[in-house]
């Protein structure tokens, strides 16, 4: 039975959702059936979301069957060089444009996580609502698109980086670089910030994907 929360949401985000939470990983097969009574909705709706989310890439085909699909090491080197160069230039028109309001809701999202250091799960969707605001801040309509297609996409990533050991630590820092040199309006210090953190977050994927060929 769906909840009042799930009720709110189409078919599209709730798959998209159980994606992003891990409830479907990479390589696990998505049966419309079984969609349909997890989520509460009628096939139809179910059945249009999956093709979309296929049209997106999100999903990919074996045989008949519609899996989650998985990020090849070139794609996943791909998907962070667009990442730094848009979420740079986001937080460069963040130090530009946003509200002193916008500015201290990042700061005390800062603050917020570093109470969440032993608790990777709740950093991880702590860390992508920071950055979701970040995009917001930017105020640039345009751009944020483009950043929830690529950040869609990350959803196919069975593990969040914040799980390496010492990654939390020195994620939370640089998201305090990134917010101090938006509260300057250094919007070059900004821009050079944020490529600084996804380049670290993009050798900590590679050296957790390392291991785990092991």
């Amino acid at each position: 039975m769906a909840d009042a929360k799930q009720g709110q949401k189409d078919a599209y985000e709730l798959i998209l959702d159980a994606i992003d939470t891990g409830t479907y990983r990479p390589g696990d097969r998505l049966v419309e059936s079984e969609l349909a009574d997890r989520f509460g909705v009628s096939r139809t709706p179910i059945r249009e979301a999956l093709q979309r989310l296929e049209t997106q890439s999100l999903l990919t085909r074996d045989g008949r069957s519609l899996i989650v699909a998985s990020l090849s090491h070139n794609q996943l080197a791909e998907l962070y060089v667009v990442r730094s160069e848009l979420e740079g230039l986001a937080a460069s028109l963040a130090a530009q444009h946003a509200t002193p309001e916008e500015i201290r809701v990042l700061r005390e999202m800062v603050e917020d996580d570093r109470k969440r250091l032993s608790d990777p799960a709740a950093l991880s969707r702590s860390n992508r609502r920071f950055h979701k605001q970040l995009h917001l801040a930017s105020h640039n309509r345009y751009l944020v698109q483009q950043l929830d297609l690529v950040h869609r996409t990350m959803a196919l990533l069975a593990t969040t980086s914040l799980a390496a050991e010492g990654r939390s630590e020195k994620a939370i820092a640089e998201h305090d670089a990134i917010v101090a040199a938006i509260e300057a309006r250094d919007q070059a210090a900004a821009h050079e910030a944020l490529k600084t953190h996804i380049s670290k977050a993009f050798e900590t994927r590679i050296k957790l994907d390392s291991m785990a060929g092991e």
